[in-house]
């Protein structure tokens, strides 16, 4: 089997969700949805590993795998870390990328990965459904 270049693959499966783009920050490859983190690669000492945040109950299992830790400074916050040479299949990648997306992106964003599915709750803008208080009149005082 060759050798797939695993920045290539990141690029291919983060690249593929709506409102996507690729940043450099901290000089390494990151991968954004509206502005926000939601999956990385860096390379580190000659390690290159990918990062993504996940449901905390998930990440805590995930870290029991020996190819798998807690990133550093956000690891409370479910994001964890793989080394790239820990990679069996692709396809688990995309999942865990999947997850991360979902817990970042707008709902309404991840609706469209799902083929829109789950839609999103409509907010509306202008008028209320709640019922509005009248509104006080002040007693006109006359001037004497």
């Amino acid at each position: 089997m060759p050798r797939t270049n695993p920045l290539a693959e990141m690029r291919r499966i983060c690249l593929s969700l709506p409102e996507t783009a690729e940043t450099m920050t901290w000089g390494q490859p990151h991968f954004r949805v509206r502005g926000k983190i939601f999956a990385g690669f860096g390379d580190h000492g000659g390690t290159e590993s990918i990062g993504f945040k996940l449901e905390r109950e998930h990440a805590d299992a995930a870290i029991q795998d020996p190819r798998f830790v807690r990133a550093p400074y956000v690891g409370a916050h479910g994001w964890i870390s793989m080394e790239v040479k820990g990679v069996r299949d692709w396809g688990e990648v995309r999942a865990l990328v999947l997850e991360s997306y979902r817990l970042i992106a707008p709902k309404t964003l991840w609706a469209k990965v799902q083929g829109g599915a789950e839609r999103a709750p409509t907010v509306r803008r202008g008028k209320s459904t709640r019922p509005r208080a009248r509104p006080t009149r002040k007693k006109a005082r006359s001037k004497r």
